[in-house]
């Protein structure tokens, strides 16, 4: 086998190249949720703390009623 007919079959073979495309696309879907989790965070942290809130002071005045 010559040298040429080695690159020739390099050039030719595409085994790995679906390897790639599965990298590339698992890359951008993880990239995708790390931004949707990013812009998604802030606005459940200020609904579960108005929720603790609330529910504090819903229990405060079920004790006071009750007293």
């Amino acid at each position: 086998m010559t040298l040429l007919n080695i690159f020739k079959k390099f050039h030719n073979d595409e085994s790995g190249a679906v390897t790639v495309d599965w990298v590339v696309l698992t890359a951008a879907i993880v990239g995708l949720g790390i931004v949707v989790i990013t812009t998604v965070s802030g606005g459940l942290q200020t609904a579960s703390t108005s929720l603790v809130t609330d529910l504090g002071t819903t229990m405060t005045e079920a004790k006071t009623a009750a007293d």
